[in-house]
């Protein structure tokens, strides 16, 4: 699988962001999928996940009830809608694409990885 991440940007405290994550493969729809972020300070942590089906959903209790993903298989994408942006949601976001078909946190199950779409939001 191959994955191209896009939608990153400046946005002021508050905003919104929608990222987007293109994939190539025949395995995209038996894969579960994830969005993780990174900081110069930080290792890369995670943020959100979704199962191949879409079905299930898990979220960092940081972004919980501001970040939405969701997946459209036909068209094999994978989505993360954010709102109610804040500075400490700065960072470098990555798609990437589970091992297996159920949802997982772990970075180290993930076994493809996008080139990153950088997200900024000003205080």
């Amino acid at each position: 699988v191959q994955l191209q991440a896009s939608g990153g940007g400046l946005v002021q405290t508050g905003g919104s962001l929608r990222l987007s994550c293109a994939a190539s493969g025949h395995t995209f729809s038996r894969s579960s999928m994830g969005w993780f972020r990174q900081t110069p300070r930080n290792e890369r942590e995670f943020v959100a996940a979704i199962s191949w089906t879409g079905d299930s959903t898990a979220y960092a209790d940081s972004v919980k009830g501001r970040f939405t993903i969701s997946r459209d298989n036909a068209k094999k994408l994978v989505n993360l809608q954010m709102d109610s942006l804040e500075p400490e949601d700065t960072a470098l976001y990555y798609c990437a694409a589970g091992r297996y078909r159920s949802i997982s946190t772990i970075r180290d199950l993930y076994d493809f990885w996008g080139q990153g779409t950088q997200v900024t939001v000003s205080s």
